[in-house]
């Protein structure tokens, strides 16, 4: 598949901006230097300080400082450093990076002024102090703060030597637009609803935890929980996440509190949307007994409120077909898919997304049961309709391609189902991260063909990568994590045999 010959590469954008921070670094001997560097991902984030510091050492003596969340003075924080190091008090060759203000709030959250403006108050009246300061100074912010530096701290902002952006798809942010029952709390700040505000998820689980001590019944309370827990999952489809587990057990966490609170408050038709998305989620996990019931209390109360024609309905009898062909009870499944292609066909159109997504697990059933003459055509018009709505660069393409390269493995066409799975597996890593459950499932499929062409010294590290990547983020006891090791130890086996 043809790759936009304009996209812009992050590694090479962030390499680009971390040779510039290293010029600035270094151009400052001496002299104050007000360094602002913008990154979103902690983890991320150290690894370019340790990079920096190991280049910059022994010529350059590194000291990194966390502001503090009761006194947010950058001021302060360096100061009461200077005055306990004498290597700094005499001027020798330092840079000093700041870190820690992920960390500070942004939204009030009952206080009269929120940490983020206490921090900004104290940039604004800087200047003189920061005279004293005879080395360049790094001050690592998320690229929230950094859209809000120029506006709350401009005298701050005037004097910044440089700013130096580093791109990733994680984030520690999630857009306004993802929140709508966040919109009373932004009219609160005079902020307005129309803008995509950034803001920082852990000002979120603050205000929610806040609402759930003074407001435990509040309807908003409800939408809070299933907005977050939508959020969530869409940090994780995307490569967005911080911490994949967690954020998954996150996710989980948040539709159980909006179903338990729907219920109460009799808030059905958001009941359904809760209950499909854990049962989805637990399906995902593996976790079938769990996700079974919930998924066809879903699909039941979706058709009485909504009819039976629904497209919500469409995507319960999806999840609920698909929980019975991973069980492999294909009869139970099969009328399901079909049933839920109908509506969304008729619902949606022949040419929607979601008719893709229909097509597609209709296509994986007919695989499993070996009737290959029946998925070969619904795969192919499910890749069509992706490509034609999507682009040929995206997520579900890359799903649309490994799909059919399992089909063509299967039809022993072996040349086009590596073609399709090395396509798919490139896609994934570049637009999901090279981390993401995603490739765990292109790289195993891949080393899998390798394997069955006896092209075992390619295999072997495809399926050790695949484990590696699986048990990070998926957990030991996750179903892929447990199928990648068992491929891998049978490799092996053959091996030594």
């Amino acid at each position: 598949m043809p790759i936009d010959a304009n996209r812009v590469d992050p590694d090479e954008q962030n390499e680009e901006a971390y040779d510039e921070l290293i010029v600035s670094i270094e151009a400052s001997e001496g002299t104050l230097s007000l360094l602002i560097a913008a990154c979103d991902d902690n983890r991320l984030r150290d690894e370019i300080i340790d990079r920096y510091e190991a280049e910059l050492a022994p010529d350059i003596r590194n000291v990194r400082l966390p502001i503090q969340r009761g006194e947010p003075s950058l001021t302060q924080t360096i100061r009461t450093k200077v005055q306990e190091d004498e290597y700094l008090r005499n001027g020798e060759r330092t840079v000093v990076t700041i870190t820690g203000t992920e960390q500070l709030f942004f939204l009030k959250l009952g206080e009269d002024r929120s940490e983020q403006e206490i921090f900004f108050g104290y940039l604004q009246w800087t200047r003189e102090a920061l005279r004293d300061f005879h080395f360049p100074i790094v001050l690592w912010v998320t690229h929230q703060l950094l859209g809000q530096l120029a506006r709350h701290a401009p005298d701050f902002w005037s004097w910044r030597k440089g700013v130096f952006r580093f791109t990733s798809r994680k984030s520690v942010a999630v857009r306004s637009s993802e929140i709508e029952a966040i919109r009373p709390v932004l009219d609160d700040l005079n902020l307005s609803a129309d803008d995509d505000h950034l803001l920082p998820l852990e000002d979120l689980k603050a205000l929610i935890a806040q609402t759930e001590v003074n407001q435990p019944k509040d309807p908003l309370l409800a939408s809070l929980y299933s907005q977050m827990g939508q959020v969530y999952v869409g940090r994780l489809q995307r490569g967005g996440a911080i911490d994949y587990q967690k954020e998954m057990e996150a996710a989980i966490s948040y539709f159980r509190k909006a179903e338990g609170l729907q219920a109460e408050l009799g808030q059905e038709t958001d009941l359904v949307n809760s209950l499909g998305w854990l049962g989805r989620l637990y399906a995902d996990q593996g976790r079938y007994n769990e996700a079974e019931p919930l998924c066809i209390k879903a699909l039941e109360t979706g058709k009485r409120l909504l009819g039976e024609d629904h497209s919500s309905v469409a995507d319960n009898l999806n999840n609920l077909a698909s929980i019975y062909e991973s069980q492999g009870r294909y009869s139970e499944a099969e009328p399901l898919y079909v049933q839920a292609l109908d509506i969304v066909k008729r619902q949606l159109g022949i040419d929607h997304q979601a008719t893709a997504t229909n097509l597609n697990n209709l296509a994986g059933l007919y695989e499993s049961q070996g009737r290959y003459s029946e998925a070969e055509p619904l795969y192919m018009q499910a890749l069509d309709i992706a490509e034609r709505q999507l682009g040929t660069d995206h997520p579900n393409v890359a799903t649309n391609l490994n799909n059919l390269a399992n089909l063509y493995r299967a039809l022993e066409r072996t040349s086009e189902a590596e073609l399709m799975y090395v396509q798919a597996l490139e896609m994934s890593k570049r637009l999901l991260g090279e981390d993401h459950p995603a490739v765990v499932t292109r790289l195993n499929n891949l080393a899998s063909l390798y394997e069955s062409q006896g092209r075992i010294s390619e295999a072997e590290p495809m399926y050790v990568q695949a484990l590696d990547i699986a048990k990070q983020q998926l957990g030991i006891d996750h179903p892929n994590t447990v199928l990648v090791r068992k491929n891998l130890e049978e490799l092996r086996s053959k091996l030594t045999s």
